[in-house]
């Protein structure tokens, strides 16, 4: 079967190589994205309210864990070309995550009828701040600011008050208080409509990923191949990480799509604020521009068979 979902990030893509003036307009893309946060929120949180699993909370240690050391890891590969400033945000970019890939993945498993362990929203939830901080970090080693306690404060704020974690993080909560019956009367909405919406949103999420293609000609070769080479070396890290977990099938390709994307709303927001020195160009194209899209196309099929093969299915 395959499945329609990637295929709309396609279209949009096209679109806007052949310049034909599609968008959709500013207030709907920002409610897409509104709605889309909140229903994968409120599913894990519902799921999470399901589950009695004790090994909830070692699993979100894992999963922070996984976040902080993947800037650790590709922070050197990318100080191969780049400037220190530059290598840390891209760092980030790639030690976060991007929750839209893990809707993907998500409508993806549904679609095949392969079930996933509701806390899966939760560890996406938690994995999007660590990177930042430890990226933060890598740029400021050795570096003195006068205003260092400031900018602190202030990627503090953007980490944890950023809308994406304030939407995933607050549509857990409810799902989590509310359960399974609170939620039945809005299923309507956030559950029937879930993949209608998604496709919508990818369309503009095309459109935007094509505009990028000039910033890529701009940063070159290196980094475009790196964009393609790290999400599924890292996804690898993440089947390790969900083998640890003892994730069932739909739950590690989950794992896997989010340690292979990477960020491009969460981290560009955050680095202008820690790391106001690097080109915010780089990390977004590529983010973006590459690692959605191949993701989207090649990453999650190649994570799914992956994981399925793995476990012998």
């Amino acid at each position: 079967m395959i499945d329609a979902v990637p295929f709309f990030f396609a279209l949009g893509a096209v679109a806007s190589l052949v310049k034909s003036g599609l968008r959709l307009p500013a207030a709907v893309f920002e409610t897409l994205s509104i709605y889309l946060l909140l229903a994968i929120g409120l599913k894990g949180g519902v799921e999470i309210a399901r589950s009695e699993s004790a090994t909830l909370w070692v699993d979100a240690l894992l999963a922070i864990g996984l976040g902080a050391v993947i800037p650790l890891l590709v922070f050197p590969l990318f100080r191969l070309r780049f400037s220190r400033p530059d290598a840390a945000s891209l760092s980030a970019h790639y030690g976060s995550v991007s929750i839209v890939t893990f809707a993907v993945g998500a409508a993806v498993l549904a679609g095949r009828g392969i079930e996933v362990e509701g806390h899966l929203a939760l560890l996406a939830a938690l994995m999007e701040a660590p990177a930042l901080i430890v990226a933060t970090l890598i740029a400021r080693c050795g570096v003195k600011s006068a205003d260092g306690s400031s900018t602190a404060s202030a990627l503090v704020h953007e980490v944890f008050a950023n809308k994406s974690v304030v939407l995933l993080g607050g549509g857990i909560l409810i799902g989590w208080v509310a359960g399974p019956q609170g939620l039945e009367p809005l299923s309507p909405l956030f559950v029937d409509l879930f993949k209608g919406a998604l496709c919508l949103f990818l369309l503009e999420m095309g459109l935007i990923a094509a505009d990028r293609l000039p910033d890529l000609k701009k940063a070159g070769l290196f980094l475009v191949g790196c964009a393609l080479a790290l999400p599924p070396v890292l996804a690898v890290l993440g089947w390790g990480v969900a083998q640890v977990m003892g994730l069932g099938v739909g739950g590690t390709v989950l794992m896997m799509t989010l340690a292979g994307s990477a960020s491009y709303i969460a981290a560009p927001t955050a680095m202008r604020i820690a790391v106001p020195e690097a080109n915010p160009a780089l990390g977004v194209a590529a983010a973006l521009a590459v690692t959605f899209p191949f993701n989207l196309l090649v990453g999650i099929p190649l994570y799914l068979w992956w994981a399925q093969t793995m476990a012998g299915v």
